[in-house]
C-alpha cells in the first residue's frame, strides 16, 4: 500500500480496500492535506483492477468532525475552482462530486460522530452505514452558513431537511437509517463486521458492470434536479459568507463552533428513551 500522512489505506478482503482517516487526535477533522490524499487513493482504486469497493472510516473515536478550522482550507486545494464568491463552496462540492463520479463504489462506515464536513464526505459515498449510537448533524448552520454541499433536501425530502437545516439538531445512526442519510444502523461493536460483509457481496460484481449499476441511480437523480440543487446551494453558501452572523463567526471560529457542538449532544440526549 502507498504510504499517506493522514490516511491509512488497509486491504481487508479480497477486492475490497479499507481507508483510514487518520488524524484520531483532531477527530478526523478534514484539511487539505487530508482531502488530496483521500482522493488521490480513491483515484488509484478506481483505475486499480484489484480493487472492486472502497469502504472510508475514521480512526479513533468518531468518524469525522468536520472541516478542520485551524488549518487554510483554500490554500493549494486538491482541485480546481473558479475564483470569486463562493469559491470554496464549489471546491468543496467538486470534491465530494469526484467521489459520486467514481466508477467503483465507495461505501462510508460511520461511527462516533459525523458533523459537519464529515456529513459531507458521507453523503458523496454511494452507500453509507452507521454505528446504532453515532451522533450525524451539521451543527454550524447554527453560527455560520448552510452546509458547503447540499445534499440535504435531495437525499432527505423537504420537511427533514427543513428541521436540520433550522435547528442543527444531531440525530442517532438509528433516526439516520429511519430518515433516510444512511442505509442501515448496526450496534457499534458490529458495524465494522457488517460493513466489511456487505462491501464484499458488492465486490462479486465486475466493476465494468458496478460502474454502470452506479451510474443507472445517480443519472436518476441528477434527472430529479438534485446535482443542479446541490450546485445551486452553493451560491447560497457563498451568499451567507455576507451575513453579520458570518462575520462573527469568522472572528471567533473555534469558538463558534464550540458554542454550536456544545449542545448537540444534550439536544438529543433529551429525545432518548
Amino acid at each position: 500500500m502507498d504510504d499517506y500522512e493522514f490516511i491509512v489505506v488497509e486491504e481487508p478482503a479480497p477486492f475490497v480496500r479499507r481507508i483510514v482517516l487518520n488524524r484520531p487526535e483532531k477527530r478526523n477533522a478534514i484539511s487539505t492535506p487530508l482531502r488530496a490524499e483521500l482522493f488521490a487513493a480513491l483515484q488509484d482504486h478506481d483505475v486499480d483492477e484489484a480493487v472492486r469497493v472502497t469502504i472510508v472510516c475514521g480512526a479513533g473515536p468518531c468518524f469525522s468532525s468536520g472541516y478542520d478550522l485551524s488549518s487554510p482550507l483554500t490554500e493549494d486545494p486538491p482541485l480546481y475552482s473558479a475564483p470569486g464568491d463562493g469559491q470554496w463552496a464549489r471546491q468543496a462540492g467538486d470534491g465530494w462530486f469526484s467521489i459520486w463520479d467514481l466508477a467503483k463504489p465507495v461505501i462510508a462506515q460511520v461511527h462516533g460522530y459525523a458533523m459537519a464536513g464529515g456529513t459531507e464526505l458521507a453523503a458523496a459515498c454511494d452507500l453509507i452505514y452507521v454505528a446504532e449510537d453515532a451522533q450525524i448533524g451539521y451543527p454550524v448552520v447554527r453560527v455560520a452558513s448552510p452546509p458547503d454541499w447540499q445534499y440535504h433536501t435531495p437525499l432527505l425530502g423537504m420537511r427533514t431537511a427543513m428541521e436540520m437545516m433550522l435547528t442543527g439538531d444531531s440525530y442517532s445512526g438509528i433516526e439516520a437509517a429511519r430518515l433516510g442519510f444512511a442505509n442501515r444502523a448496526f450496534p457499534a461493536d458490529e458495524l465494522a463486521d457488517q460493513v466489511l460483509a456487505i462491501a464484499e457481496r458488492v465486490a462479486r460484481t465486475n466493476s465494468d458492470l458496478q460502474q454502470i449499476n452506479k451510474r443507472v441511480v445517480h443519472r436518476s437523480f441528477d434527472v430529479l434536479g438534485a446535482r443542479a440543487a446541490i450546485r445551486a446551494g452553493q451560491e447560497l453558501q457563498a451568499l451567507a459568507g455576507h451575513q453579520t452572523s458570518a462575520a462573527a463567526f469568522r472572528a471567533d471560529p473555534l469558538g463558534a463552533m464550540k458554542r454550536a457542538f456544545d449542545d448537540v449532544t444534550a439536544d438529543r440526549a433529551e429525545d432518548q428513551p
